[in-house]
C-alpha cells in the first residue's frame, strides 16, 4: 500500500511539474513571438486546460498526502488559497465580465490572467525543484550568486523575444536591462515606456521583484508551501539569508517575510492607483498595471518607471501623493526585513502584554531584548541620513529644482529628495538640473546605501554606523567599541572595514575602467554613475544611454557585485580555510 502511495505521488509530481513546463513556454511563445504556432483562442483554450489540469493535481495532492500533516495555521491558508483559485478558474472558464469593461478590455484581462496564472504555476514548481540545491556542494554564498546569474540569464533571453521591444534589441542591451531589474538598481540604456511593450515592462517587473526578495528567499517559500517538506539542511542553508537563527522559525519568517512584501506592494499599488488621473491613461487596466509596477519598484528599490521622464514626467510631476507613497514604500523596502521583524516581535509582546494586564492584572516579569544593538544601529542611523538628506535637499535646491515649489509640494519634494538616493532611483526633478553641492550629498547618500537584509544595495546604514562608531572610539584612545551598553564585536569590526575598503576600490576601479572607455565624458557625471551602479541606486545625471560597449560591461558587472555584496562575492569565489590552531607572535604597525 504505502509503495503504491508513494508512486502514486512520484507520478504525480512529475506530471505537474511537465504540463507547468508546458504551460510556461506556450505562454512565452503565444506573448513573445508575433506569429504563433496556434491561433490565439486554441492557444487561450489549451492554456486553461492545463491550468484546470494542474489546479486539479494539486488539490489532490493536498488531500492525498498533506492535509494531515500540516498545522492549523498553514492547513486554512492552503484552503483559502485552494478557494481562491478555484473560484478565479471559475469565472476564467465562465468568461464572467467585470462591469464597465468593454468586450476587448474583458478580452484582454481574461487572457492576461491566465497566463500570469500559468507563470505563477511554472514558479510553484520551479520553487520546489530549488529546495534541493542545498544538496549541493557548494557554499551558500556561491548558490546565491548562482541564483541571480541565472535568473539574469533568463531574464536577457525573455528580453530578446520579438514581442518584448517594439523593435529590436542589442544583446548587450537585454543583458543591461535584465541585470539592472534583477540587481534592482534602475539604470537604463533602453526607454521602458517607449521601447518596451506591455509584455516587456511586465518581464521587468517580475525580474525586479524576484531579485529585490532574493531569488533562493523566493523560490524558497512557495517551494515549501506547496510541497510541505523543509529538511533541516534547508533550514540550515536558509537561515543566513533571512537573518533567522532557530531552525525551527524559518518557515516563519518566509512567510512574515513574503507577508509584509505583498502587504506594502498591495497597499502601495492602491494609493497610487487613487492619486491617479484617469485622462492620463487609456483604461482602468492600464492604471491597474502602472500602479502595480511603480509600487512594486518603489518596495524593492528598482528605481524602473514606465514614465520616460521618470516621475518628473508632464502630468506626474505634480502629483505629490504619488510621490509620498512611493517614498514611503522606499523606505519599508530599505529599512530591511530583520528590522521589521523586531519590530513586529516587540509590538507582540506590548500587546500580549497589555492584553494580560487588562485580563489578568499580571505584569511581565521579564521584558524580552527583541530589539537588538544592529537593529537600533539601523533606524537610528536611516533616520539621521534621511534628515540630513531632507535639509540639505531643503537649503541647496531653493534656487535650483525647488524654485517656484512651495508648501506641500516642496516638502514632499525635498523628503523625495532625501530617500531616492538610498538606493530608489527614482527622479520627482530634473537631476540634470541640480546643484552640485546636492550632487556632493547625493554620492555620500548613495555610497552608504540601505539597510542590510532589505530590498536595496550600497555600503549599508549598519556598517557605515559601526565605522563610524570605530572611529570615534580610536580617536578617545579606547581600545574597544561600545554602544547602548553593549561591545561590538571583533569579527564585526572586521567585515566594516573590509567591505568599506572594498567598496571605495570597487567604485574606483568603475570610475577608472568608464574613464577609459568613454574619456570625453564629464568626471563628475561618471563618478555619480559608478557610484549610483555599485549601490544599486540608478540615478544618473543623463549619460548611461550613449556609452559604449566597454563600458555597459563595466556597469553590468559593478551593478551585480553591488547587489549580491562585494564580501559575498569574494567568500563566494574563495575555497575558504580550517579554524587555524596556531597563532603567531604578535607585533604593532606604525599607522598615523
Amino acid at each position: 500500500m504505502i509503495p503504491n502511495k508513494a508512486l502514486i505521488k512520484k507520478i504525480l509530481e512529475k506530471t505537474l511539474l511537465a504540463l507547468s513546463i508546458i504551460g510556461f513556454f506556450l505562454v512565452i511563445y503565444e506573448e513573445g513571438f508575433k506569429k504563433p504556432f496556434l491561433s490565439m483562442s486554441d492557444s487561450h483554450f489549451v492554456l486553461k486546460v492545463i491550468l484546470t489540469l494542474v489546479w486539479t493535481g494539486y488539490i489532490g495532492q493536498f488531500f492525498l498526502f498533506k492535509w494531515v500533516k500540516v498545522n492549523f495555521k498553514k492547513l486554512v491558508a492552503e484552503i483559502l488559497l485552494i478557494f481562491l483559485i478555484s473560484t478565479v478558474l471559475f469565472f476564467i472558464f465562465s468568461e464572467f465580465k467585470l462591469p464597465g469593461l468593454d468586450a476587448q478590455t474583458a478580452i484582454t484581462s481574461d487572457r492576461f490572467l491566465v497566463d500570469f496564472l500559468v507563470t505563477v504555476v511554472f514558479l510553484i514548481e520551479l520553487s520546489k525543484l530549488s529546495l534541493g540545491v542545498g544538496g549541493l556542494k557548494l557554499n551558500p554564498q556561491m548558490i546565491f550568486i548562482l541564483s541571480f546569474l541565472t535568473l539574469i540569464g533568463v531574464g536577457t533571453i525573455l528580453l530578446m523575444l520579438p514581442k518584448a521591444t517594439n523593435a529590436p534589441i542589442h544583446l548587450v542591451d537585454a543583458l543591461f536591462t535584465a541585470t539592472s531589474a534583477v540587481c534592482v538598481t534602475g539604470l537604463i540604456v533602453l526607454d521602458t515606456a517607449k521601447d518596451f511593450t506591455l509584455f516587456g515592462q511586465f518581464i521587468i517587473m517580475i525580474l525586479f521583484q524576484i531579485g529585490g526578495l532574493g531569488m533562493m528567499t523566493f523560490t524558497s517559500f512557495f517551494g515549501f508551501f506547496f510541497k510541505g517538506n523543509f529538511s533541516f539542511q534547508n533550514q540550515l542553508f536558509l537561515k543566513d539569508f533571512i537573518n533567522e537563527e532557530r531552525f525551527g522559525q524559518v518557515f516563519n519568517t518566509l512567510l512574515k517575510v513574503i507577508t509584509f512584501t505583498f502587504l506594502v506592494e498591495g497597499m502601495g499599488a492602491l494609493f497610487i492607483y487613487i492619486s491617479l488621473d484617469e485622462a492620463l491613461f487609456d483604461g482602468p487596466m492600464d492604471m491597474i498595471f502602472f500602479s502595480v509596477f511603480h509600487s512594486v519598484s518603489g518596495f524593492c528599490n528598482a528605481g524602473f518607471s514606465i514614465l520616460s521622464d521618470g516621475l518628473y514626467q508632464e502630468g506626474f510631476r505634480q502629483n505629490y501623493d504619488m510621490h509620498l507613497v512611493i517614498a514611503l514604500t522606499i523606505v519599508f523596502g530599505g529599512i530591511g526585513f530583520p528590522v521589521v521583524l523586531s519590530y513586529y516581535q516587540y509590538l507582540k509582546h506590548l500587546v500580549k502584554g497589555f492584553y494580560r494586564k487588562v485580563v489578568f492584572g499580571e505584569n511581565y516579569r521579564h521584558v524580552p531584548r527583541v530589539v537588538n544593538i544592529g537593529t537600533r544601529l539601523v533606524v537610528i542611523t536611516t533616520g539621521i541620513l534621511l534628515l540630513i538628506g531632507f535639509v540639505t535637499f531643503w537649503v541647496f535646491e531653493e534656487d535650483y529644482t525647488l524654485k517656484g515649489m512651495e508648501g506641500y509640494g516642496k516638502v514632499v519634494t525635498a523628503f523625495f529628495g532625501a530617500v531616492t538616493p538610498r538606493t530608489a532611483g527614482f527622479n520627482t526633478v530634473d537631476m540634470t538640473a541640480m546643484a552640485g553641492p546636492t550632487i556632493l550629498l547625493y554620492l555620500l547618500l548613495m555610497w552608504v546605501g540601505a539597510s542590510p537584509g532589505s530590498t536595496g544595495g550600497g555600503l549599508k546604514t549598519s556598517t557605515f554606523a559601526v565605522a563610524i562608531l570605530s572611529t570615534l572610539s580610536i580617536a578617545k584612545g579606547k581600545d574597544r567599541v561600545e554602544v547602548f551598553r553593549r561591545e561590538i564585536s571583533n569579527t564585526t569590526l572586521r567585515k566594516a572595514f573590509a567591505v568599506t575598503f572594498l567598496s571605495i576600490m570597487m567604485m574606483g576601479g568603475t570610475v577608472f575602467l568608464l574613464k577609459l572607455f568613454d574619456s570625453e565624458l564629464p568626471l563628475t557625471s561618471v563618478v555619480f554613475e559608478a557610484f549610483s551602479a555599485f549601490s544599486t541606486v540608478g540615478l544618473s545625471l543623463g549619460i548611461t544611454s550613449g556609452l559604449s560597449f566597454g563600458s555597459k560591461m563595466v556597469l553590468i558587472v559593478t551593478m551585480f557585485v553591488g547587489r549580491i555584496g562585494i564580501l559575498t562575492f569574494l567568500i563566494g569565489l574563495s575555497r575558504g580555510v580550517k579554524t587555524l590552531s596556531y597563532r603567531y607572535p604578535e607585533e604593532s604597525v606604525f599607522i598615523t
